[in-house]
């Protein structure tokens, strides 16, 4: 380690502890029991019931839905085998729903590990980034994410959007994400909450790679990220179809949308922290990206 560097561990970014939930979907669906993770304390869970994050700082894809009184899941994070002890798996996959033995509901679905909370149970497609609250409170400064990655890009030139009935298929391309930002956020008289972007640290990953790629480092760009000669289109603000939701001081969901670039001196007051198998959006992406990560940590 250089001199006057460390390295800070993300909690639970090592992938050792997982909390195991059991849910029972409903009997019209098959009435089978599914398996959801959440890197948190090590943990059994039963019962269709919210997951309390109160001991964690992430929340993951895997999602509880109740969709008009069926309860239903979707697995597209794991822990799988690491180098070292275990890791964090995410894949792009179809995730089916069979109403009296016929698929007759197919949803595309990205692997998401993410700093905050998914606000359960899901009841809908129509807004899926509607359930998440994003980020969580950060006031630090640090100079780098760093993590090991390893993934499995095919890029075959096709996307899927499938959503409920309908897949279409398409030309394009998919590569998985990893996204770090800071914001300074503030709450005006009626309850919503506004951000200015302070930090941005965010890289795509665009093809498959020859093993791990260990001690990867993403250096956080403090200010306007424009002026930046490590800058890529994809670093821009959050708007349009992933646009951001948290919770009011009121506990009240109200959209984020990130109305500028802050001056690199700004305070930080919350940290968005995702990395996804693919980075396309919702209900978007390429069939069978893989993308496995481990020992997450910030660099000061």
């Amino acid at each position: 380690m250089a001199y006057g560097q460390r390295y800070e561990k993300v909690p639970f970014g090592d992938f050792e502890q997982w909390a195991v939930r059991y849910i029972d979907e409903s009997q019209i669906i098959g009435g089978q029991r599914k398996t959801l993770y959440i890197p948190g304390p090590t943990d059994t869970i039963s019962g269709n019931e919210p997951y309390d994050y109160t001991n964690t700082i992430w929340a993951t894809s895997n999602a509880f839905a109740k969709v008009m009184g069926v309860v239903k899941t979707s697995t597209n994070v794991t822990p799988d085998r690491g180098p070292k002890g275990r890791c964090a798996k995410l894949v792009t996959q179809f995730a089916y729903c069979k109403v009296a033995g016929m698929v007759n509901i197919k949803v595309l679905a990205g692997g998401s590990i993410y700093w905050g909370k998914m606000l359960e149970p899901v009841t809908g497609v129509n807004d899926p980034y509607a359930f998440m609250d994003w980020g969580i409170p950060f006031t630090k400064r640090p100079k780098a994410l760093v993590l090991n990655y390893k993934s499995k890009i095919p890029n075959t030139g096709k996307l899927v959007k499938g959503t409920t009935f309908r897949t279409i298929e398409f030309d394009g391309y998919d590569p998985a994400e990893i996204l770090f930002i800071l914001q300074y956020r503030w709450e005006d008289s009626k309850g919503n909450i506004h951000a200015k972007r302070v930090g941005t640290a965010m890289y795509h990953v665009d093809k498959t790679s020859d093993g791990w790629v260990n001690n990867f480092r993403l250096p956080v760009i403090y200010g306007d990220a424009r002026n930046s000669k490590d800058y890529q289109p994809y670093m821009d603000l959050i708007s349009g179809d992933k646009t951001m939701y948290a919770l009011n001081s009121k506990g009240k969901k109200k959209r984020i949308i990130e109305e500028g670039w802050a001056e690199a001196d700004c305070p930080v007051t919350h940290a968005v922290m995702a990395i996804t198998s693919g980075s396309q959006g919702a209900f978007v992406g390429a069939l069978d990206n893989v993308l496995w990560v481990d020992e997450i940590r910030l660099e000061y």
